[in-house]
């Protein structure tokens, strides 16, 4: 990529900011030398493993390389003979312990097997402990001494050197005490690294001994009595027997590490590259970013073949939506929207000063170095970015003093490089096009700088003030207009850019609205093309058109909402109205079936009374015959049965293998799951919002999934059901109004399909896609519950939604 094109972008400050997420300075250090990538396989792989670090962050807090350390110079340093520091052999063993739990992590975690391929190639990498890590904590403290437990010789000197020590100040304390009155203080201090007592000068011979020092006005003298020379002579020896003792084991310490050394330097670059991971994905988080749809340009070639041998281009989109400039306060910064056509290779921006050219143009450039650089961009999930090979823009003032260069100059040999350069995959960024010498002129060059990138068929952005521009833009294929508006009444732009449109010119506008004499207006107005006074009034009608346009779409789109809602509300009022005709029926059956079994009672009752009453037996024959009568006349208790909706379901024998798709019992949880995928001799299933992976063995089909074309009936309505539908509906993207019917299509198939549950992904945004999806769902009867989803299943940006029995 080009160095001044990254400088104009300011492409630098979004590095330094990431270096300040970094961990230690190796990865700092790769954090800096991280530029945008032309090539589409790595800077697909980047985006990737920024999405899993970003992933990981979110569900495990201890993911992290605390503790480390860039020590490749100290391990090269052992590996060479050296001999280390016990603060460095520490930061040796800091280091190797984030390596190994973060080796852990993915190898012995909890983590899923498949999650995570790209971090874990990098974790395969990391170097084990090696012995090492035992080796320091045997040998150094925390705070960098070097234990006792180094080695047994060291143990034992320090004993015989405590030993000697009490001794010594045995001794020396009781020729303090008897010797108090002559001394300066009753204290023993050191000198040369032997112990010695502060005597009064003018008792000098008073008490036999060596003088080490004196102080600085000669009233003190501080000697070593005779009596404690030998005694001070062992401790000074033992304590040289230590510091030779505790070198030899440091040594012999920095040679088991010198026998390390490419292994332990390739496990510090590995943590480099994770900690860079981790630190993209807290960058992202930060600035609320999302990952872009990086698209690969596959066959791209100038236009300047004849017709019959032009290729077929095939380029992928420009659209960012709702993007920022990662730079500004996302608290004032008025989002962009850029959707490009793929066959899109001019952008023409017009507007006031101070409109918003630049920042627009500056976004448009570092988002796409932040795509390519592994960074997830500011902008609304949806957003799609090509690959490009290369990237080049100019702008600002280019005047240069040193080199007698006019702004116009100074611009025109920046041009002049970049043509030189410049093919079928590079994006070019121009602002002020043009622009610093006569106006006839500049535009007739600004036009044909833009012709020459149309040929060569570059993706161009091109900010600009003159109108021979928006004309070149209305009438050149593949060239499109946009412009920035300006609020006349508070003279002041609303940095918002519309795809489409030219800007007009507001001029004269803003100079009566600042109080020039109209006399002066009236004259310049006069100065002005007849047909350029037509046209800046016809784009006037048209964004006032267009503001309308927008204002009934959006008062469509809500009536669109209601009606939905109160078709939601009809469906479950007659839903309720169904419940309640149920509700009697089962009543008026029950209460029926109570008075025949009365009747049968009474009856009985009768019959027993005929048995015991003394009559004769032709009046009880000819009762009993009465009776059998009245009873023939009487039904047979009515059976209780109860009314609901028939939703005739596939019923299969529950036998064989599980399928993908099908409901099983996981035995070793005692919990149903969905098949979501098939192993050998295992399967993963999806139980809540848990995926797991459990042997066939372990696993009991509860219900398999139709997988052949059928017609089932609900409540008299009939639907064809082919397939059961994903466990995910992603709605990124869609209107407000196309995305109600999406929906309840997709609730209807996931329901019949008997699925437990989904998920809706509509991402964050504004949040009124959100708000229109939860309240269909509200109103939808097969609904039991929703619910946002977890920090894991994208939050607030995904919503999970739980179906009725």
């Amino acid at each position: 990529m080009n160095e001044k094109t990254l400088s104009v972008l300011e492409y630098g400050k979004i590095t330094e900011r990431l270096v300040g997420h970094c961990a230690f300075s190796a990865s700092m250090a790769l954090a800096r030398s991280l530029f945008p990538t032309p090539s589409f396989e790595l800077a697909k792989a980047r985006i990737e493993e920024t999405s899993e670090a970003r992933h990981l962050l979110s569900v495990n807090d201890t993911a992290s390389v605390g503790g480390a350390r860039d020590i490749r110079d100290k391990v090269t340093l052992a590996g060479r003979g050296g001999v280390l520091e016990t603060t460095d052999l520490l930061d040796i063993k800091g280091t190797l312990v984030s390596a190994r739990r973060l080796k852990n992590l993915f190898e012995k975690g909890d983590l899923e097997p498949e999650a995570y391929p790209r971090l874990r190639e990098i974790a395969e990498t990391l170097p084990p402990s090696l012995g090492l890590v035992d080796a320091i904590t045997r040998t150094i403290s925390e705070k960098g001494d070097v234990l006792d437990s180094a080695s047994p010789k060291l143990a034992s000197i320090r004993a015989d050197r405590r030993v000697t020590y009490t001794r010594l100040m045995t001794k020396l304390q009781k020729i303090v005490s008897n010797n108090a009155g002559i001394l300066q203080e009753a204290i023993i201090t050191q000198r040369d690294g032997r112990h010695v007592v502060p005597l009064q000068a003018q008792f000098k011979g008073k008490l036999k001994g060596i003088i080490h020092d004196q102080s600085s006005s000669g009233a003190t003298i501080f000697i070593e009595p005779l009596s404690t020379v030998d005694l001070n002579n062992q401790a000074r020896e033992l304590q040289l027997a230590e510091r030779d003792e505790e070198r030899r084991v440091l040594a012999e310490l920095c040679d088991q590490i010198g026998e390390h050394v490419d292994v332990i330097n390739s496990g510090v670059e590995a943590l480099a590259e994770l900690d860079l991971a981790f630190a993209k994905a807290k960058y992202a988080d930060a600035i609320n970013a999302t990952e872009p749809v990086l698209g690969q340009r596959l066959k791209v070639q100038g236009l300047r073949k004849k017709p019959k041998e032009a290729p077929t281009v095939s380029a992928p989109t420009f659209k960012l939506l709702q993007a920022r400039h990662p730079l500004l306060d996302p608290a004032t910064v008025v989002p962009l929207d850029i959707p490009l056509e793929a066959e899109t290779r001019a952008l023409v921006i017009t507007g006031p000063n101070t409109g918003g050219k630049t920042i627009t143009l500056k976004t448009a450039g570092l988002l796409a170095l932040m795509a390519q650089s592994g960074l997830h961009i500011p902008a609304e999930s949806g957003s799609e970015l090509p690959c490009f090979g290369s990237v080049y823009a100019d702008i600002g003032d280019e005047q240069s003093i040193e080199q007698s260069l006019s702004t116009f100059s100074g611009h025109v040999k920046n041009i002049s490089e970049i043509l030189k350069k410049a093919d079928e995959n590079s994006l070019v960024i121009f602002d002020e096009l043009g622009a610093g010498t006569d106006p006839q002129e500049g535009a007739a060059l600004a036009r044909a700088i833009l012709s020459e990138l149309l040929e060569r068929g570059s993706l161009a952005f091109v900010a600009t003030h003159y109108p021979e521009l928006k004309a070149f833009a209305h009438t050149t294929q593949k060239v499109i207009n946009a412009s920035l508006e300006f609020n006349l009444h508070t003279l002041r732009p609303t940095y918002k850019l519309t795809i489409g449109l030219p800007g007009r010119s507001n001029a004269l506008a803003i100079a009566k609205r600042l109080g020039l004499p109209q006399s002066v207006l009236d004259l310049a107005q006069g100065e002005i093309d007849p047909n350029d006074i037509r046209t800046d009034d016809m784009l006037d009608d048209i964004h006032k058109q267009r503001k309308e346009a927008f204002k009934d779409r959006r008062k469509a789109q809500d009536a669109r909402v209601e009606v939905h809602r109160l078709k939601r509300e009809l469906s479950q009022q007659l839903e309720n109205i169904e419940a309640e005709r149920i509700k009697i029926l089962d009543q008026a059956r029950d209460e029926a079936e109570k008075q025949l079994e009365a009747m049968q009672a009474e009856i009985r009752d009768m019959r027993r009374r005929l048995r015991e009453a003394e009559k004769p037996l032709e009046e009880v024959e000819a009762v009993e015959a009465e009776i059998k009568a009245v009873e023939k006349k009487v039904p047979q208790p009515i059976r209780k049965k109860k009314v609901k909706p028939v939703i005739n379901k596939q019923e299969s024998a529950i036998s064989g293998d599980p399928e993908v798709g099908d409901t099983v019992v996981v035995e070793t949880l005692g919990a149903d799951g969905i098949v979501t995928a098939l192993g050998k001799g295992e399967a993963e299933v999806q139980v809540g919002a848990l995926r797991l992976w459990a042997k066939l063995k372990d696993l009991r089909l509860k219900k398999r999934v139709a997988r052949e074309e059928k017609k089932v009936e609900v409540s008299g309505l009939r639907e064809t059901i082919t397939a059961l539908p994903k466990m995910e509906l992603d709605m990124r993207g869609e209107r407000a109004e196309d995305a109600l019917d999406i929906l309840e299509r997709y609730i209807d198939q996931a329901y019949l399909g008997g699925m437990p549950f989904v998920r809706v992904i509509h991402g964050k945004g504004t949040g009124r896609l959100r708000e229109v999806v939860r309240e269909a769902l509200q109103m939808n009867p097969y609904v039991k519950l929703f619910e946002e989803g977890k920090d894991k299943e994208g939050g607030a940006g995904v919503t999970v939604v739980k179906f009725k029995e």
